[in-house]
């Protein structure tokens, strides 16, 4: 019994150890580095030739809502005042058949989108991850140019979701 009084003991004055590290952890998953409170992520560049004019402001919108609501950091809207600043850019988007029907047609388009970021530790003056990201989602182009907007938002979401995880698994 006293042995095991100790090791419940010992195992209680670990606890600290184990999240006393030098990165705050959400239960997200997201770690950030404590150092880091606030972030700028302005208007993200659209360079693509696409139709859908908001892809930007979508992009922007939903970087932001990750890395504000399920981080600790907060949103500063001059990047000269943020810890961290998360600068994206749409590359490249592409709208192509995917599988094609027996009368020759496209039975399914597949949206393509690329993005690269550039996400920089100010304080520390240190680039954090400088990479680019893209993913895909389908959709019948038969339902209307609808669908393709859709489908880009979607591709744009996985995006996001990619970013996200990529910024703050890295820790």
């Amino acid at each position: 019994m006293h042995r095991f009084r100790n090791t419940v003991f010992a195992l209680w004055l670990s606890i600290p150890l184990l999240f006393g590290g030098c990165a705050y952890y959400s239960f997200t998953g997201a770690t950030i580095p404590e150092n880091l409170n606030s972030i700028a992520i302005p208007l993200a560049i659209d360079n693509s030739i696409n139709t859908i004019p908001s892809l930007s402001d979508e992009l922007t919108e939903l970087l932001i809502n990750r890395f504000v609501n399920q981080t600790r950091l907060s949103l500063t809207p001059n990047e000269a005042d943020a810890d961290a600043v998360l600068v994206a850019e749409i590359q490249r988007y592409t709208n192509a058949p995917a599988a094609v029907s027996g009368e020759e047609t496209a039975a399914r388009n597949r949206v393509t989108i690329s993005v690269s970021i550039v996400y920089t530790d100010q304080a520390d003056e240190e680039e954090l991850l400088n990479r680019s990201f893209s993913n895909f989602e389908e959709y019948d182009p038969l339902l209307g140019v609808d669908e393709e907007e859709r489908a880009a938002l979607a591709a744009l979401e996985n995006v996001a979701d990619d970013i996200f995880t990529a910024a703050t698994s890295n820790w």
